[in-house]
């Protein structure tokens, strides 16, 4: 089950954060971009290009395709570490 997916330690305290208004879990330590393809989340932004779904490519902070924004700044998800009370928006 794709919410049962999550990078870490069993060990490691859960956090709470909201993605585009839904309230959601990662562990504390993973990445945004991992946290949010744990929760089964493939899209993270539309393209201004063509209004195709972009999402997390590398994982590696080298593509650009997983920038979100948080507290109105554009970030990459992959190099953003999930935190409790995080405020993450898509960008369209």
């Amino acid at each position: 089950m794709a919410g049962d997916l999550h990078i870490g330690s069993a060990r490691t305290r859960t956090v709470s954060f909201r993605f585009d208004g839904e309230a959601l879990t990662a562990r504390e330590g993973e990445t945004l971009a991992t946290a949010l393809y744990a929760q089964g989340r493939r899209t993270l932004r539309i393209s201004r290009d063509d209004g195709g779904p972009r999402g997390a490519f590398c994982f590696m902070g080298v593509c650009q395709e997983c920038v979100v924004a948080i507290d109105g700044r554009l970030t990459e998800a992959c190099r953003t570490p999930v935190r409790e009370g995080l405020v993450v928006e898509s960008v369209r």
